[in-house]
């Protein structure tokens, strides 16, 4: 049991800090697989950028799913432990994995199938389509990689254990920076593979990263006992999983559809559009992935207490995390407002580019410190094993980027950036939206904490 990290007892603060410090070096480990691809393709040139942008769009909709088996399985061990049921969140650990496995081969096999339907949604030039449906056939084995790495780090962040998944996913970052320029340019036997190149470099760099989990949960002894790729399917522990992770998936899910439909409406303004929002993306992730990361601590904090009933401790973890996650945002608002065009200048090359870019940027500065505040907050809303509310927020007012997009960008003073302006809004609303409803949520829940037991669901023997 020695890497279970005990979040009931100890400084609220040196609880939060032992999971986010690695949970952010994670987030910016995964963000960087992505930036590293960008930088390398974008010597190619705006149109291969495009070209990867189009298609990674179904590898962040591959994340969006898995996210029904990770938080699902983040959430229900951590409310284990804390209630001192180790048997109960080995079970949780075996079936959230079978139940990934199944998830996981069926979106690669269609992606595999369509791939190149999918790419046309965008309407790109008929080069950036053929080498845009190239690369995301190419990904197919990254994507039953991928989906199964991330259920291996729920389970580890279950635990309190966030230090173990970042050494690993540090080893794959490292084979991403060696593996990139070497298939995308080219060396010695190994022919350039262009933006293929760059899938093929994901593909062995996940496919590392899931031998290392392989190896250290079901070779050697896991901290919860041992664990089995293959085991008995139990419905009720599938349904608790399932239930807990199924509104966070839908949502992120959703998330990735609406962002696809923005982007078909950036297409309009060539490979320049989706350019920018690629990158763009890529570069705004340095906030969310940052809160996304004392989100995932603060529901692994909140889960254990829960279990273990002391809803004063979960109080001061959810005030100390957003104080830290804000302080952060702001950083990252100023650095965008006053270095956009230099951040996009390492990307790419065209002034055209450029200067869209670093609108993008000045714009979605206005919103950063309300989607830290989003982003923490659903991690507290996860932890209490309510994941219905954050989804249900984050559903519909990204879902209203959507027309109010259309409706901006038909006005020639916003052009492209009416999209971008439609994102900001949003964000604002939903960091509103929901710090409003979980201050009235905990007042009411930890009333009733105490007198409720924690969910009853039996264990193998």
């Amino acid at each position: 049991m020695s890497e279970i990290n005990d979040l009931t007892r100890g400084s609220v603060g040196k609880g939060v800090w032992s999971m986010a410090i690695p949970l952010i070096t994670a987030s910016f480990i995964q963000m960087a697989y992505s930036l590293t691809d960008m930088f390398w393709v974008g010597h190619l040139g705006s149109e291969s950028v495009a070209a990867v942008g189009a298609a990674a769009f179904f590898l962040w909709l591959c994340n969006a799913l898995s996210l029904t088996c990770k938080v699902g399985v983040e959430v229900s061990v951590s409310q284990s432990l804390g209630a001192r049921q180790p048997t109960r969140a080995r079970v949780y650990a075996n079936q959230a994995s079978l139940l990934a496995g199944v998830i996981a081969c069926a979106y690669a096999v269609a992606v595999w199938i369509a791939s190149a339907r999918l790419i046309s949604i965008f309407h790109l030039a008929p080069a950036i389509s053929a080498d845009s449906s190239a690369y995301l056939r190419a990904t197919v084995p990254a994507l039953f990689f991928m989906f199964n790495n991330n259920i291996f780090t729920g389970i580890y962040n279950g635990q309190g254990n966030s230090r173990t998944p970042v050494k690993i996913l540090s080893v794959g970052f490292i084979c991403n920076i060696v593996f990139d320029p070497l298939f995308i340019y080219g060396w010695g036997y190994i022919p350039p593979l262009g933006t293929t190149g760059a899938a093929v470099a994901t593909v062995l760099s996940q496919g590392v990263v899931f031998a290392i989990f392989i190896y250290k949960l079901y070779i050697k002894r896991s901290a919860l006992g041992k664990l089995r790729l293959a085991s008995r399917w139990r419905p009720r522990f599938i349904r608790r999983v399932a239930a807990l992770g199924l509104p966070v998936s839908l949502q992120n899910a959703l998330f990735a559809i609406f962002s696809l439909t923005l982007a078909t409406l950036a297409a309009r303004w060539g490979h320049v559009g989706i350019a920018v929002q690629s990158i763009g993306a890529q570069v705004e992730a340095l906030t969310w992935m940052t809160a996304a990361g004392f989100s995932t601590a603060l529901a692994a904090f909140v889960g254990q207490n829960f279990g273990a009933r002391d809803p004063r401790r979960v109080r001061q973890g959810y005030r100390y995390t957003l104080k830290l996650s804000a302080g952060i945002s702001l950083v990252a608002t100023l650095a965008f407002l006053l270095l956009g065009r230099q951040i996009f200048g390492l990307f790419v090359r065209e002034p055209a580019t450029i200067a869209a870019g670093s609108d993008y940027l000045a714009i979605l500065a206005l919103s950063q410190l309300f989607c830290a505040f989003e982003s923490v907050t659903a991690g507290a809303f996860n932890g209490w094993g309510k994941t219905i509310p954050p989804s249900v927020t984050g559903i519909l007012l990204t879902a209203a980027r959507v027309p109010l997009a259309y409706y901006l960008v038909s006005f020639p003073f916003f052009g492209l950036n009416g999209i971008w302006w439609s994102i900001t809004i949003s964000s604002i609303l939903k960091g509103i939206v929901l710090v409003a409803w979980y201050g009235r949520f905990q007042k009411n829940a930890s009333r009733r904490l105490l007198a409720r037991p924690l969910p009853r669901v039996s264990a193998e023997k």
